[in-house]
């Protein structure tokens, strides 16, 4: 495994985050512009931003691809404080309420029915499975973190437990409940990506981790980016290869 041919996708001096990638040619992310969030997409091929949402009185965060649909889910977050996860139409960017009740802070699909997600309940997020066919929600597990993925070659989930002083990576399956544990996460790690190789990775300073469930026995260093050129990494997204990786990092400033 190496990284190849780095490139800024957003240079952009307000918020750029929380990618994910729509298909191997496509990145999505909530990015700023006229002091709104907006969901943006770069096209790998044209090396090209285009806007997919244009809110008036709100913002869009945490984009992604809907299962079965030209489209991508986000949370939107009103000027009057109201937050709730819609789906935009990739094309038109046309809104859809989906989940009405719930105040969702991150989501992940599981199908293109069921949507695991954190939710603000009190001062702390709760892990809640949802049913769209069935309307029905499930609250599963107390305080969790906001890095919800699927996990490769499985039918489980895996999102951060922080009901233990050191919070752990866990496992998932949406339809019976059942929770297993994975791993405790480095200090200070609040995300984590799945490569298809099931080899899940975490940012970490200015480096990328790397534990192997069933090989590893503790998390390794994979690669090591000079401090000149990214620090402070946060969030990873492969695409579905994983033959490309969007990092989320401080870009180092030059006069």
């Amino acid at each position: 495994i190496r990284l190849s041919s780095p490139k800024n996708i957003s240079n952009n001096t307000g918020y750029d985050n929380q990618p994910s990638f729509y298909n191997d040619n496509l990145v999505v992310f909530a990015s700023t512009r006229n002091e709104q969030t907006d969901i943006a997409g770069f096209a790998i091929n044209r090396s090209s931003v285009s806007w997919i949402t244009d809110t008036p009185n709100g913002s869009e965060y945490s984009p992604l691809k809907i299962p079965g649909k030209k489209s991508v889910s986000a949370i939107r977050l009103d000027t009057d404080g109201t937050q709730r996860l819609y789906a935009y139409d990739l094309e038109s960017g046309t809104p859809k309420l989906l989940l009405k009740d719930l105040k969702v802070g991150y989501h992940v699909w599981f199908n293109n029915e069921i949507i695991v997600s954190s939710v603000l309940v009190e001062n702390r997020m709760d892990l809640f499975v949802s049913n769209l066919k069935k309307h029905s929600n499930y609250k599963i597990y107390k305080n969790v973190g906001r890095s919800f993925h699927k996990i490769p070659n499985s039918k489980r989930i895996s999102f951060i437990g922080k009901q233990s002083s050191t919070p752990e990576l866990l496992s998932l399956d949406p339809l019976s409940g059942e929770i297993e544990k994975i791993i405790e996460l480095p200090e200070g790690v609040q995300d984590v990506c799945w490569m298809i190789n099931g080899t899940v990775l975490a940012g970490h300073k200015n480096s990328i981790l790397k534990f192997t469930p069933g090989t590893d026995t503790q998390w390794h260093v994979l690669f090591e980016i000079s401090p000149t050129i990214l620090t402070n990494i946060t969030r990873l997204a492969t695409n579905s290869i994983s033959t490309k990786l969007a990092i989320v990092g401080e870009v180092s400033i030059t006069d």
